[in-house]
């Protein structure tokens, strides 16, 4: 008789987290990682190939989370990690020392996102002392999320 003995390991490397793409495909208006962070595409260049090597790209890009700016020259044929991102709404139900309860369309709520700092912040606070609706844009990478925008809903 042979048992089999199942082990399940989590992986936890943030391999996941992103994906590998040719520098060359890379688009402006896109994602990748620049400096470890994940930034959105904002300037690229490609210089023309020298005698003795490739082809080269510059790539210019703002941090989704901190709006700072990084830069990077690659070879046009090597791989560059993109990261994943991905932006839900959700509807803001209260804010309690500055963490926003917040629940989606189906329902769910989630309570562990910080109010953002700086001028989103105060105007979201503001306009949920008034008592308007306020939905809120979450955008989530690299097990990070972060309030990147607002609007007023829509529903009454």
């Amino acid at each position: 008789m042979m048992i089999l003995i199942v082990i399940s390991h989590k992986a936890s490397s943030g391999a996941s987290d992103c994906y590998p793409a040719q520098c060359s495909s890379l688009r402006k208006g896109g994602f990748v990682l620049l400096k470890g962070r994940p930034c959105k595409i904002v300037e690229m260049s490609t210089s023309k190939t020298g005698k003795h090597g490739h082809a080269k790209v510059h790539l210019v890009g703002i941090d989704i989370f901190t709006q700072k700016k990084y830069e990077d020259i690659c070879p046009s044929t090597h791989n560059m990690s993109v990261p994943h991102v991905n932006r839900t709404d959700f509807q803001l139900v209260d804010i309690e020392d500055d963490f926003c309860n917040l629940m989606d369309d189906e329902g769910n709520m989630k309570n562990d996102i910080k109010l953002p700092d700086g001028d989103l912040g105060k105007e979201i606070k503001s306009k949920f002392e008034d008592e308007e609706t306020i939905i809120v844009s979450v955008v989530k990478s690299m097990n990070i999320e972060c309030i990147c925008g607002m609007k007023r809903s829509t529903d009454k």
